[in-house]
């Protein structure tokens, strides 16, 4: 009996004929061999990916933005007293280019002032920048490397010493967890500065827990270290929040958000302190209304103040604003008033308001 002649290293590799080479040797098989030693960790991260995803969790939102629906509602950021006006001009929506003049007097506890304002922004970038009638600059710029991932640094540069600033921060948000690193003055010579890192993971379709690290070290010589550990609690329906903050054993803050309605929302804030050289508790309760074409916000704290603000649109382009605050402690009031005026050739839809009758 013949014995079959040895096929050509062609057909030996292509055994179909079709004129296509065949690997002898399959990228699995090598790949396989050389990663041997650690394959155990990979499968055991693709499978614990997997177990993620089938959990289906939600994006917890982020470290910063933690409080946000509290800060909204009461009134910490939106007060204000004397006298203001805020003009801008909308140049463009796409991209989105506008300018601002801000004027405020008569306030006691912050002197006259001016600022003009700009702010740039595209799918991509953003861009917000501003000076003072006191040559101080600021400035913001962020980039968008993919959906997920944005880069952001700001800027201060002012005539008085100590108040300059450069932050450099870099944001990821995962499917279900979100990342930030962030520096604060940093010194590459010897490495002075602030540097914070926050992690925020959701465990459950309504929990959330994370923890912010801070390290700061303002001389070479000397440095500090502190951790802050974040809960955060949505509901099934996200018509309310809860959130906790805690840094050392000594310092809390809790929050609780709730939407009653689509247009009344309520918020309290608990902030304890109980150092060997400090003690005290702040309570703050607030609610906010969204009229038609109004916004009012209240709020009364465990100080003694009691304030209260009216944003009043009249039409899509003008808005007045009435503010007030009474400490009955200190037996001290104040009032501001304001209005906003935008120059813009858009229709209130696009503005997102609710047309004129």
């Amino acid at each position: 009996m013949a014995s079959t002649p040895p096929l050509p290293v062609k057909d030996a590799l292509d055994p179909s004929g079709q004129g296509t080479l065949l690997d002898p040797y399959p990228s699995s098989s090598w790949r396989h061999s050389y990663f041997a030693p650690i394959s155990p960790f990979f499968n055991a991260y693709d499978r614990f990916a997997l177990w993620r995803a089938d959990l289906g969790l939600p994006h917890p939102g982020t470290v910063e933005s933690l409080q946000k629906e509290t800060k909204s509602t009461h009134l910490s950021n939106f007060i204000f007293d004397g006298a203001r006006a805020d003009l801008t001009k909308s140049l463009s929506m796409s991209p989105l280019f506008q300018v601002t003049h801000s004027f405020a007097l008569g306030s006691q506890t912050a002197p006259p002032s001016y600022n003009f304002g700009a702010i740039f922004g595209s799918t991509k970038v953003f861009l917000q920048g501003g000076v003072d009638h006191d040559g101080n600059v600021s400035g913001r710029f962020n980039y968008g490397w993919t959906a997920s991932t944005v880069t952001k640094l700001q800027a201060q540069l002012s005539s008085q010493v100590g108040h300059n600033m450069i932050q450099l921060e870099h944001d990821y948000q995962g499917q279900d967890f979100s990342i930030n690193a962030k520096t604060m003055n940093p010194s590459p010579t010897d490495a002075t500065g602030i540097y914070v890192g926050s992690y925020l993971q959701s465990i459950t379709k309504n929990i959330a827990l994370g923890i912010e690290s801070i390290y700061q070290r303002p001389t070479p010589e000397s440095s500090e270290f502190s951790s802050a550990y974040l809960a955060k609690i949505t509901g099934t329906d996200k018509n309310w929040i809860a959130t906790a903050q805690t840094q050392g054993l000594g310092i809390l803050q809790a929050t609780y958000w709730h939407k009653l309605s689509e247009k009344v929302e309520a918020a309290a804030d608990l902030q304890v302190i109980a150092l060997p050289q400090r003690r005290e508790a702040i309570a703050t309760i607030g609610a906010k209304y969204d009229l038609r074409l109004a916004t009012f916000r209240a709020q009364l704290d465990s100080t003694g103040k009691v304030s209260a603000l009216l944003e009043q649109r009249f039409t899509p382009t003008f808005a007045f604003l009435i503010a007030g605050e009474i400490d009955h402690f200190k037996n001290a009031a104040k009032v501001g008033v304001g209005v906003m005026i935008e120059s813009s050739t858009l229709t209130p839809e696009e503005m997102g308001m609710p047309p004129q009758p």
